[in-house]
């Protein structure tokens, strides 16, 4: 990670290790993000369970996360998803699940909310982390994938 202060167009991400590694709770919080489809269809898998997926860029197949990935294939993508009354903290959550947790900036995220990249840089750039929303050192999706 860079010591550099970030900026409005520092990327930033949703780090789902920092999850795993500070909030407990980190699975059911996704899980109480899914539709209700995707509710039942996962109301007996085991936390963590690993599904195949496949990179459509390279033809890979990697072992993801089940409910991250339907969270993030589906779920984020209904248009109940998010509406004008999210919280900031949690449209920016979404907005990442909704783009496959691509790294965007502050600028970016501005303009997806209708907000001040400035407002957004000072919540997620702080010294507290909300929701794993932490500076990226890549452009790439940056899925939760098995060891």
């Amino acid at each position: 990670m860079s010591l550099l202060k970030p900026n409005v167009n520092t990327p930033f991400h949703i780090d789902f290790e920092w999850w795993k590694k500070n909030e407990r709770d980190w699975h059911v919080f996704l899980r109480s993000l899914l539709c209700q489809e995707h509710q039942d269809a996962f109301a007996n898998f085991e936390e963590g369970e690993m599904i195949d997926w496949i990179d459509p860029q390279t033809a890979e197949v990697k072992p993801v996360d089940g409910v991250q990935h339907a969270l993030m294939t589906h779920c984020a993508l209904l248009p109940e998803f998010t509406s004008e009354r999210t919280a900031v903290v949690e449209a920016i959550f979404r907005i990442f699940l909704v783009n496959g947790n691509i790294p965007m900036s502050a600028e970016d995220l501005g303009k997806r909310l209708g907000r001040p990249a400035n407002i957004i840089l000072k919540t997620i750039a702080g010294p507290r982390v909300y929701r794993g929303l932490r500076p990226s050192q890549t452009q790439e999706p940056i899925l939760s994938v098995g060891e």
